[in-house]
């Protein structure tokens, strides 16, 4: 197979879909791999060790026309729509929740859409969304930290206190992989951290592995107003598996905030959980709405593009061989957790949430193969 890997065009987005390891698998398996010059220079990785491991580099169109499959780290944007050829497989984060612009035009193209954040194990897990959540519930406190400062709009309140001052409070909303990292993290500055949830059996485990100074509370409309008002810093940190995040702070809570509070919304990429959230980038993160700064940047753990590369190809590439391998409906067949990954085939949305929101018919996965 011709595995394309194109360089990421969005804002701010440095990471890249595949090292120079993974070019060397599947060129010892026989494939062929097309990488666009400078694909890798966001994470630090220079041409030439690609070439070294056996790809051919390339311009972008050459990488679009050529390749039967393409591998990204972030779904296509506009002006790659025309690229995009009936039949190509690509293999992507997608999170077509948040754009019905996008999901129409992936309808629209006639290609096969396997999205990275649908693919989901038996027990669950959704292997390659893990890492990336992961990186982005710590960075969440990292950022959330730094825009408390009062040059960034914030309360100007250091998270670990200092003697004889309280410590900052952090409510995290959402107890799944990206808000645990985030509590881990914001209870590693010392703050007082609340973290939210509607599973006890979750909040249980949480309660017994975390730090002393995490308490867990069962999240309901009454918890949620009570917690946001003593928080300095909010995390948004739920995520349901291709459908849109439930708004659940909506634009009138924000007067009962503390004024310079931070609410950073992890949970954007699937729409967010505020009212008031729209999407950010690194290089404009923050905005400000009843004086609470909101940072909601897409495409977080691109701002560690060397760590969140390396962490999600160590996932990424046993997939892309198995597709390559076998192809998209062998593959698919073969593996139920790649074939959840199947969002849009050939013109029919997969995936139900999607299909729902935008007013599809659904059609199920096991159709198409």
């Amino acid at each position: 197979m011709v595995i394309g890997v194109p360089k990421e065009i969005k804002p701010d987005e440095y990471r890249v879909a595949m090292t120079p390891s993974g070019v060397e698998i599947l060129t010892h398996h026989g494939h062929t791999v097309l990488v666009e010059r400078g694909a890798g220079d966001g994470t630090g990785i220079p041409d030439r060790e690609y070439e070294a491991a056996g790809a051919k580099l390339v311009d972008q169109a050459t990488v679009w026309r050529d390749a039967e499959m393409i591998v990204k780290v972030k779904e296509p944007l506009p002006s790659e729509y025309p690229l995009i050829r009936p039949n190509q497989v690509l293999f992507t984060f997608f999170h077509f929740a948040a754009s019905e612009e996008l999901t129409r035009a992936m309808v629209k193209s006639g290609a096969v859409c396997i999205a990275y954040e649908t693919i989901q194990t038996p027990d669950g897990a959704h292997p390659i969304l893990l890492p990336m959540s992961e990186i982005a519930g710590r960075m969440a406190v990292q950022v959330g930290a730094w825009c408390l400062e009062r040059p960034m709009g914030g309360r100007g309140v250091l998270l670990a206190g200092a003697p004889g001052v309280l410590p900052g409070t952090v409510v995290v909303i959402g107890a799944g992989v990206v808000g645990a990292n985030a509590a881990r993290i914001a209870a590693g500055f010392g703050a007082r951290v609340l973290i939210l949830d509607i599973n006890v059996a979750r909040l249980r485990t949480l309660e017994e592995t975390l730090p002393a100074n995490v308490d867990t509370l069962y999240s309901n409309p009454a918890n949620l107003r009570e917690a946001t008002r003593q928080a300095d810093l909010i995390v948004g940190a739920i995520y349901v598996t291709g459908g849109r995040t439930p708004i659940l702070i909506k634009r009138e809570m924000l007067s009962t905030l503390k004024p310079g509070a931070v609410l950073v919304d992890v949970s954007v990429d699937q729409g967010g959980l505020a009212e008031t959230i729209r999407p950010t980038t690194h290089r404009e993160p923050t905005y400000v709405v009843d004086g609470v700064v909101h940072y909601a940047v897409s495409n977080m753990p691109g701002a560690v593009a060397r760590t969140s590369t390396y962490a999600l190809t160590n996932i990424t590439t046993p997939y892309v061989l198995r597709l390559a391998e076998h192809g998209w409906q062998e593959a698919c067949r073969q593996d139920s957790a790649l074939r959840l990954g199947l969002n849009i085939v050939q013109g029919k949305v997969t995936l139900q949430p999607i299909a729902e929101q935008f007013g599809y018919e659904f059609i199920p996965p096991e159709q198409t193969l």
